[in-house]
């Protein structure tokens, strides 16, 4: 198995598994210009995939992205097709959009969209928090829309995957069963809720992977390391993240850990994708699955509610597929 420094980069991932991109499709959710989505398919346009697609809510910051893969490989098919995660209807529709342009064929899903400690007590078109919504529940509905996509590239050598972009915020909550939306905001707190969509995220994995993994379909979360280069946590302001520590220990009596599998902490731009690109890509991960990443490698999360337990795997499936008003069996 190859075995990575801290310091990889996107580069030095896609490069060192160029045969396990060569001739596939890559879906990608969020990859609008800067993201860590879009440094991700630009970084594969560089080992000759058949097919890129990004899926994010705003075509202007997308078209730069499929510019810049065309200007690599003009041979390569990128597409850009609408998707809002916080609107199920949109979902619904993309995910058919999508399955018309792969020919119903993807190999990678890599769901990269996502938000993070919302100031402002937000609910989507659906009722559910936003945090939750985008991050998880949106991902959720999609990724088993395409699931019989998936199921047709899991048949070719390398089989399909699914790369759900966590944090080391997971650690924050776990998932409010019994309360996901704050009654109503009552009792909402920015960092709860984007801990509890985080570890929405690796259970999700978990519970994919459980459902799919026998017909070749393996999931994993990630997450990719902390950076100052994309607009997800732009909106806060340093005094915002005091916050982290006594939320984390309040919520789950553990502390926050910011060190352990996560050195170095922060990612320069051109790292912060090769963590998502070694769990898409190392065919050594395929009997690992399904798993939690950090620094390019496999490691036990350090809060219990994130460590693999069926009752609580199963328990998240079956309270997003109540959210998403749709059963998904497999």
């Amino acid at each position: 198995m190859t075995v990575f420094a801290g310091t990889v980069t996107s580069e030095q991932a896609v490069a060192a598994f160029a045969p396990q991109v060569k001739g596939r499709t890559f879906v990608i959710t969020g990859a609008g210009q800067p993201s860590i989505g879009s440094s991700i398919a630009i970084e594969l346009a560089k080992a000759s995939p058949a097919h890129l697609l990004i899926a994010s809510r705003t075509a202007e910051n997308v078209h730069p992205v499929i510019t810049a893969i065309r200007k690599q490989d003009p041979s390569i098919k990128a597409t850009f097709i609408q998707l809002d995660l916080s609107n199920h209807d949109s979902v619904r529709r993309a995910a058919q959009e999508i399955l018309t342009a792969t020919k119903s064929k993807i190999d990678v899903l890599i769901n990269s969209a996502g938000n993070m400690a919302l100031k402002k007590y937000t609910l989507d078109k659906q009722g559910i928090e936003m945090q939750m919504s985008v991050n998880h529940v949106g991902h959720f509905l999609l990724t088993n829309l395409l699931t019989p996509a998936l199921l047709t590239g899991a048949k070719s050598p390398y089989g399909a995957r699914v790369i759900n972009l966590t944090s080391v915020g997971y650690q924050i909550s776990p998932v409010r069963f019994d309360d996901v939306s704050f009654s109503n905001g009552k009792t909402y707190d920015i960092w709860t809720g984007y801990g509890q969509a985080k570890t929405a995220q690796i259970l999700f994995a978990y519970g994919l992977t459980d459902r799919l993994k026998d017909h070749g379909v393996v999931a994993f979360a990630c997450h990719p390391g902390s950076n100052l280069d994309t607009k997800l946590g732009s909106h806060l302001v340093m005094d915002d993240y005091s916050d982290v520590l006594p939320t984390t220990k309040r919520n789950t009596g553990q502390e926050f850990s910011f060190t352990v599998g996560d050195e170095p902490r922060f990612k320069t731009y051109e790292q912060i994708g090769a963590t998502p690109l070694i769990a898409a890509l190392d065919p050594d991960l395929a009997g690992r699955g399904p798993a939690y990443l950090q620094n390019g490698e496999v490691v036990e999360p350090v809060a219990r509610h994130a460590v693999y337990d069926k009752g609580e795997v199963d328990r998240c499936w079956r309270l997003t597929e109540e959210l998403v008003g749709q059963k998904f069996e497999y």
